[in-house]
């Protein structure tokens, strides 16, 4: 039976740390410079903002129209539409 008043914080050896050699939580492109090192995607990179032709909302969207979805709903034409059926 050891006393742990005789056992100075020295003398206490520390927790291992079993991840220090592992390369999993390190980046693996730190040696490349900065300019070879890939670049991080924008977090809305397929995403747009436009402002819907029929109503006035400006939103972010990933579609092809620039209508909003209620207006869509309604119906709405775009003006560039009408000119296409008029010819």
């Amino acid at each position: 039976m050891t006393d742990s008043k005789n056992v100075s914080s020295s003398d206490r050896t520390p927790p291992n740390d079993t991840l220090s050699g592992c390369s999993c939580g390190q980046d693996p492109f730190a040696a490349l410079p900065p300019e070879l090192r890939p670049k991080a995607q924008p977090a809305m990179s397929g995403l747009r903002k436009v402002t819907c032709p029929g109503c006035g909302l400006t939103y972010w969207t990933n579609r092809a129209t620039d209508l909003c979805a209620e207006c869509e709903k309604k119906g709405v034409r775009l003006p560039d539409a009408d000119v296409d059926r008029e010819a």
